[in-house]
């Protein structure tokens, strides 16, 4: 533990190695490079290393790697299945029935749209939480949609030849448009930022009073993994709100000291989120190796309960829980009547009869 884990660091290096390499090549050789965005880029880059060695550590644990192991096995395997039987059903002129299991594609789109796109499973707990999730999601990865190619270079506007009014967008240096600087969508490229900015502030407030109001959120956070979070978030916010309303309605007063602001801003949530609470973000891409997970469990073969018969789970899934918890040095193997048998081997209902038995016995029940 006192050594840096070579894993981790190649990938460290690799994704930082990746971020200056889009903005070189985004930016055309820094010629669309903005040089007063150098910190943003600088602090990305920085960023993007720890986000990179952060993220192999965690992959390079026992569950959270036999989760994407297994995600990408059961992701070729169904796809050389898929068309093994597309296969057969060419060679079958006649034969019109459909494909008996959904492709991983059509799998992992199911799980993009409902975990990360709708978070329906953050409606079923709760619909305020569903909405301040949103709120929050929705408006920090547009914000990050558009700040991101604007400090990399690889977006930048220009004006039209003789109408300087009309401006036209350069994509990675390719012409993706024109737009009237008085149009609707003028207004709306223009203010997408601050769009972006006040969902994230209602979906803020709406955390805010959860953290005051609700009794167990209060028993249970902390301040540098509940309340931190959302005062990098707020500061980043706010300051980028009064960016505009400094050249709007201030006439620039007081812009040069709320930009440094702002950045310094900036650069602490991207360092903070490496190694701080928001780092679940990219954890919920093993909720797409837990999708195929899922599938695969529920067509293949099951796992009954040794004490009941009943069945309970998928038998992979309970194999792969045992090796995980081997790995982790955990044994939960004991003797039974009908030879050895392991905790998992037991429906979680049976355990709790199993435990409430024991702890009867002990009380001399």
């Amino acid at each position: 533990m006192n050594e840096l884990d070579r894993t981790a660091l190649i990938s460290g290096v690799a994704a930082a190695a990746t971020v200056a390499a889009s903005i070189w090549l985004g930016s055309q050789a820094l010629t669309h490079f903005d040089p007063a965005l150098v910190w943003y880029a600088i602090g990305s880059i920085l960023a993007a290393f720890a986000l990179g060695y952060r993220f192999a550590v965690w992959a390079q644990r026992p569950p959270s790697r036999l989760y994407f192991k297994r995600g990408l096995q059961l992701l070729f395997d169904r796809w050389r299945a898929r068309r093994g039987n597309e296969a057969e059903m060419l060679k079958s002129a006649s034969s019109r029935r459909r494909l008996p299991t959904p492709s991983a594609s059509l799998t992992l789109g199911r799980a993009i749209a409902t975990d990360f796109a709708a978070q329906k499973f953050i409606r079923r707990r709760s619909v305020y939480r569903w909405i301040m999730h949103l709120c929050l999601s929705g408006g920090c990865t547009l914000a990050f949609a558009i700040t991101f190619p604007l400090v990399f270079g690889w977006v930048h506007f220009e004006p039209a030849a003789g109408n300087a009014e009309v401006y036209r967008v350069q994509l990675l240096g390719i012409n993706a448009g024109a737009f009237d600087v008085h149009s609707v969508q003028g207004w709306v490229m223009f203010n997408l930022l601050n769009i972006s900015a006040v969902l994230v502030m209602i979906g803020l407030v709406m955390a805010g009073i959860r953290r005051v109001v609700n009794a167990g959120e209060r028993a249970m956070q902390s301040f540098a993994e509940d309340i931190l979070p959302l005062l990098l978030i707020f500061a980043v916010t706010a300051t980028g709100l009064m960016l505009t309303v400094s050249y709007k309605f201030m006439t620039g007063r007081g812009h040069s000291q709320m930009a440094a602001i702002h950045a310094a801003s900036v650069i602490a949530l991207l360092f903070y989120i490496p190694f701080g609470k928001l780092f679940h973000m990219f954890q919920r891409t093993c909720a797409l190796c837990v999708s195929l997970y899922k599938a695969a469990g529920a067509t293949g073969p099951r796992a009954h309960c040794r004490r009941c018969g009943e069945d309970y789970a998928s038998a992979m899934q309970v194999n792969d829980l045992k090796q995980v918890l081997d790995e982790l040095g955990f044994d939960y193997r004991f003797a039974s009547p009908q030879g050895d048998a392991h905790y998992q081997d037991i429906c979680p209902a049976c355990r709790r009869r199993v435990l409430a038995r024991n702890q009867g016995r002990l009380l001399g029940r």
